[in-house]
């Protein structure tokens, strides 16, 4: 390896613009990490955030932005068993995939699944955390109930669609045209709600209400998800594009015996991530290993495109993930 590597940073808080080429140094392991070198970078919500100035990577993390990776371990910490040099691993990462090198915790690497590319396998971490850990662990998802997600189109939502699909609920979600739509119900989703065009309580009470929500969007769909919500519904916020403010009444969480949680990533201990991690590995990883779930693609930038890259996200035109090619 050599002492220097390319890597993209936020140059100040601002629009895709502020993303631009730098050279850093290589980075170390600390005990328990593992250093990769990049293959793919995966594109997310968050990198835009921590991009505009919204979003501080958590103390002792890269300043670059990047949450997840796919590549080959090149450098073991001291300590680490659980992964050898020339392993092909995706990871979730506290900051800096946009780089050629990252150091990351090795109990937050994951195998290549069988038979994917490492394009694919980049887009699985964030996507995957961030969906087991508020569906099935947080929300308590069952098999039979009636689940909705919204936006989804988004890496989230086609994750959560597929998971959710497989595990025997009835799963609804919305999206913002036909094609999107057409989206998910190709992916497993028993209706497609285009929110330009219906209200999603509405149809969420023609079906007796929502056992579970999944809402990234926030603002005035809190309300609205507490309306579509069934009896002893759950909602599980995980982001808020349209704010995290709003006026709520609480007598009908009370009376009709709601809970409202939600949970963020990234600032999140080691254990916790490892802990997820664990999990996914044996519920899930079997799921990608034979096909039956994957992640949908949208498109692919060169690491020195990650401004048009998100540029691309905050259209909201794309079906699934964004990636930067890292290596070559």
């Amino acid at each position: 390896m050599t002492e220097t590597m390319r890597a993209i940073e936020i140059t100040e808080p601002g629009g895709p613009e502020v993303l631009k080429p730098t050279t850093r140094p290589m980075p170390q392991p600390a005990a328990g990490q593992v250093v990769i070198k990049v293959a793919y970078a995966g594109v997310n919500r968050p990198d835009a955030l921590q991009r505009a100035g919204s979003y501080a990577p958590p103390p002792g993390a890269s300043d670059l932005p990047g949450l997840e990776a796919s590549g080959e371990v090149v450098a073991l910490g001291a300590g680490v068993d659980s992964v050898s040099l020339g392993d092909k691993v995706c990871a979730l990462l506290p900051g800096g995939g946009y780089a050629e090198y990252v150091a990351t915790p090795a109990a937050h690497c994951l195998p290549v699944p069988q038979g994917m590319g490492m394009k694919e396998a980049a887009c699985l971490p964030e996507t995957f955390f961030t969906v087991w850990s508020n569906v099935f662990q947080r929300g308590g998802l069952q098999a039979g109930e009636r689940f909705l997600v919204h936006g989804g189109s988004s890496g989230i939502g086609t994750t959560a669609i597929q998971l959710a699909h497989h595990f025997g609920a009835r799963v609804f979600a919305t999206a913002g045209s036909d094609a999107k739509c057409k989206a998910c119900t190709d992916l497993g989703a028993d209706r497609a709600i285009n929110y330009r065009d219906e209200d999603f309580v509405a149809v969420m009470k023609e079906e007796g209400g929502a056992n579970l929500i999944l809402d990234m969007v926030g603002g005035d769909y809190l309300p609205r998800d507490v309306k579509a919500l069934a009896e002893d519904g759950r909602l599980v916020q995980i982001a808020f594009l349209q704010g995290p403010k709003v006026e709520l009444n609480f007598a009908l969480v009370m009376v009709r015996r709601l809970t409202i949680t939600g949970s963020t990533l990234r600032p999140q201990s080691d254990l916790a991530k490892a802990r997820i991690a664990d999990s996914l590995r044996e519920k899930v990883w079997p799921l990608l290993d034979a096909g039956k779930v994957a992640p949908v693609m949208d498109s692919e930038f060169p690491m020195d495109q990650a401004a048009q890259a998100h540029a691309r996200m905050e259209s909201s035109g794309h079906i699934g993930k964004i990636v930067l090619k890292v290596a070559g």
